[in-house]
């Protein structure tokens, strides 16, 4: 039943609306420590750019772009991704539909059409928030993002974006959201830039160090509120 109701574009609109206002109540009301402190300027000057957090992590992840910059978002196709489509077009987000997976799905999923979207929009200027797992399989990165810097020039930021308060889910992904009235933090890795000519040794080196780099900004954010994550506790 809880399918067919999300089937249905009337409910759907309304969750979104519901949502959307939630995520607006919490970054209005959450006192965002920002680390480094000159993270928006930076990134607005540099111009589109890459950012990504981890599956779980990712629902404020809106509150760590620059508003003087455009920026589009990669979803899946599923029915929650309908879902979130809509909300991140209320959050002035462009939404690209589409998701990885196994080899005889990626047509179903639209991960080839939406990489060359993605491609498009960063070439276009459009920055691109998205998510580093490989499908349902928790903090590890995907080699797709790295080849997508590769291909496309732009460098990718790591992104921790948490609040103390919060509500913590018990699914594949230990996916958190946080509470209005409280305190939050913003932290972004170094830089990633992947060079054209790098070899599959070198793509595979800085997947890796994604990983690290992504584990490390979320352990440092939620260092920063006062309320460690258990699913970060043993991060490097």
């Amino acid at each position: 039943m809880l399918k067919r109701l999300g089937r249905s574009k009337p409910v759907r609109e309304a969750i979104a609306l519901l949502v959307t206002v939630y995520l607006w109540l919490v970054h209005r009301t959450t006192r965002f420590t920002i680390e480094p402190a000159d993270y928006f300027s930076r990134v607005a000057e540099e111009g589109a750019v890459i950012g990504t957090t981890w599956h779980g992590q990712h629902f404020m992840i809106h509150y760590a772009r620059p508003k003087s910059r455009p920026f589009a978002a990669l979803i899946s196709r599923s029915g929650d991704g309908a879902i979130n489509a809509r909300i991140a077009e209320r959050l002035g987000v462009r939404p690209i539909r589409g998701s990885g997976g196994a080899a005889d799905a990626m047509h179903r999923k639209g991960a080839v059409a939406a990489s060359r979207e993605v491609l498009r929009a960063l070439e276009e200027g459009t920055s691109v928030l998205m998510t580093a797992d490989v499908p349902k399989i928790a903090r590890k990165a995907g080699a797709g993002i790295i080849m997508l810097a590769q291909l496309s020039g732009r460098t990718i930021y790591p992104v921790a974006v948490v609040c103390g308060h919060r509500f913590d889910f018990k699914t594949w992904d230990q996916a958190s959201l946080g509470k209005p009235f409280g305190r939050g933090a913003i932290v972004i890795g170094a830089p990633i830039r992947v060079a054209a000519s790098a070899s599959a040794k070198e793509l595979e080196a800085q997947r890796q160090g994604l990983e690290a780099d992504l584990n490390r900004v979320h352990l440092r954010a939620y260092a920063l509120c006062g309320h460690p994550h258990k699913a970060f506790s043993g991060a490097d």
